[in-house]
Parts: structure tokens; C-alpha cells; sequence
């Protein structure tokens, strides 16, 4: 018997508009990155010209030389590393405890405390109070500004309670409860080594958010040494528009920031790839455990 199973002709159209929209799908993800990555090896003069719209366009690599020979991008990589891997660490310090202690039926008041939380994500104090608890803590100008203020995201919190509920099974715990475990030992000893996919999910989440972000280090830092990546790339992104805008200015005032603009266009789309490459090599070995995290609890119970 064939086992061939027989298309119709629905069948072909229905795959053909299939293909259609997902290459259409490709092209507009594909195109952005395919022209950051010209960008960053094309001269600044075509690049700004729009003749260079897809392929590099006399080629050149002076605006790598001059990002690794950057101390101030250096700087702000380092501290973007040092924002990511703290910051990651408290938020997941925070959440991973917090989310198995609501996800427990035997915690009393559990009710109480997630819609506390929850009510945090509908109604926050606004700006202006959080940097004057902020200022008020002493962490102005501090790398601690950038990790306590956001030590922990409610939605989070709950993704992970419920991969808790509906992974964990309720007779492991029991048991280990009957021979004697304590809380702490059993969180340790048996929760947290069956937890690794939404570990590494909340490990993700929080690194690339720490990763992009720039507000709270504009808000929150003067202190250039304390500069993440992403607050160096925003001030060259400035100067350019800056310099954009210098029409109507002559002599060496108009020169100097004609410099700047090229110097700021050589360099802007070489930072976003140097500074997209510590995600975009980490992803691959999260990938398994982030489809795994996801799925399980979206599944089960």
C-alpha cells in the first residue's frame, strides 16, 4: 500500500502561501542584519548617502580598530558584564525562592502575597519616587542602582510558580518530606537540581534585559566610569543626530562636528554588533532548556 498521501490541489496552494509568508517573514528579519552588519564595514559616506542599502560598499575596518581601541567601550562592556552577571544573579536569588514558596499549597497567606505582587504590576510609584528612595538609600553613582531597583519582575515570579505547580511532583516532595527532609534541604537538595529549564529561562530573561538596558543607568549615573555599553552607544547615537542638525554653523565649529558625525556613523553599527555578540553566542546553549522551560508548564496541569 502507498503510504504517499496525495496533495490536492488546496493542498499546493495552501503550502505555496505558506512558503510565501515565511520567506517574506525572513526577508524582513534578515534585511536589518544583513545592513548593520554592512554598515559596520562600508565607508560612513555611502552609509549615510543611502547607497549602501544591502552589500558593503568600499570596504573598511577602521570603525573596528576604533572601537577595540576605545577605553570608554571597553569600560562600558566591562560594567554591562559586571550589570548582567549581578544583576542576573539577585534577580534569580529573588525570584526562584519566591516563586516555589507561592507555588506551595501548605504556605499559609500565599493568596495574600500574589496579589501583593500582582497589584505591583498594574500600580507603581512612579519616577520621581523611586529615585528619591533610590537617592535616599545611597545608591546614586553606585552599580547597585543598577540591579536592586529591578531585583525582581512579578511576571516572572509567576512563570515561575507555575512551572513549580505543574512540574514538581507533589509525591517527591512528600516523600522527601517523610524522610525527614527540611524545607531548606529539600528546596536545595531536590527542587533546585529539577528546576534547571526555568532556571535557565529567568537566566535569560533577566541577562538580556540587563543586557539592553540604559535607563536606569541615565537616570540613576554621572559617573562615567560606571557607564554600561548601551549608555555608550546612546551618546553616539546622540552626536550623530547632533551633528546631523549642524547646517547652519561655519568655520571649526561646523568641521568639528562634521568629524564627529563620521566618526560617530564609523563606529555606531560596530558597537550594536560587538555589543549583540555575548547574546547572540549564549542563546544556543539556553535554547533547550528555554523551549523546555516554556512548553512544561504550558502542557501539564
Amino acid at each position: 500500500m502507498d503510504s504517499t498521501l496525495y496533495e490536492t490541489k488546496t493542498d499546493k496552494v495552501f503550502k505555496f502561501v505558506v512558503y510565501f509568508c515565511l520567506t517574506i517573514a525572513l526577508l524582513v528579519v534578515l534585511y536589518p542584519l544583513i545592513y548593520i552588519i554592512s554598515a559596520s564595514i562600508s565607508n560612513p559616506t555611502y552609509v549615510n548617502s543611502g547607497e549602501m542599502w544591502l552589500l558593503p560598499k568600499d570596504i573598511t575596518f577602521e570603525g573596528y580598530r576604533l572601537i577595540f581601541g576605545n577605553d570608554s567601550i571597553w569600560k562600558g562592556y566591562l560594567m554591562t558584564v559586571v550589570y548582567t552577571g549581578l544583576g542576573t544573579f539577585i534577580n534569580l536569588l529573588v525570584t526562584i525562592p519566591a516563586a516555589y514558596a507561592l507555588s506551595r499549597k501548605d504556605f499559609h497567606g500565599r493568596g495574600f502575597f500574589t496579589a501583593m505582587f500582582v497589584l505591583t504590576m498594574f500600580f507603581t510609584g512612579g519616577l520621581i519616587p523611586t529615585y528619591l528612595v533610590v537617592r535616599d538609600l545611597g545608591l546614586i553613582d553606585t552599580i547597585w542602582a543598577m540591579v536592586l531597583p529591578n531585583a525582581a519582575a512579578v511576571w516572572n515570579i509567576i512563570i515561575a510558580r507555575v512551572f513549580f505547580q505543574s512540574t514538581i511532583p507533589k509525591g517527591l516532595e512528600e516523600a522527601a518530606t517523610i524522610d525527614g527532609a527540611s524545607n531548606f534541604k529539600l528546596f536545595f537538595k531536590i527542587i533546585l537540581p529539577l528546576s534547571a529549564p526555568i532556571i535557565a529561562v529567568m537566566a535569560l530573561f533577566y541577562g538580556v534585559g540587563h543586557w539592553n538596558s540604559y535607563f536606569n543607568a541615565l537616570i540613576y549615573i554621572s559617573d562615567r566610569d560606571l557607564f554600561p555599553l548601551q549608555l555608550v552607544l546612546r551618546e553616539i547615537l546622540v552626536l550623530q543626530d547632533m551633528s546631523s542638525n549642524s547646517t547652519n554653523m561655519t568655520g571649526e565649529t561646523a568641521q568639528l562636528i562634521h568629524s564627529n558625525q563620521q566618526l560617530a556613523a564609523i563606529i555606531k553599527y560596530g558597537v550594536m554588533i560587538v555589543s549583540s555578540l555575548p547574546v547572540i553566542i549564549v542563546y544556543p546553549f539556553l535554547q533547550k532548556y528555554f523551549v523546555k522551560g516554556v512548553m512544561i508548564g504550558s502542557l501539564k496541569g
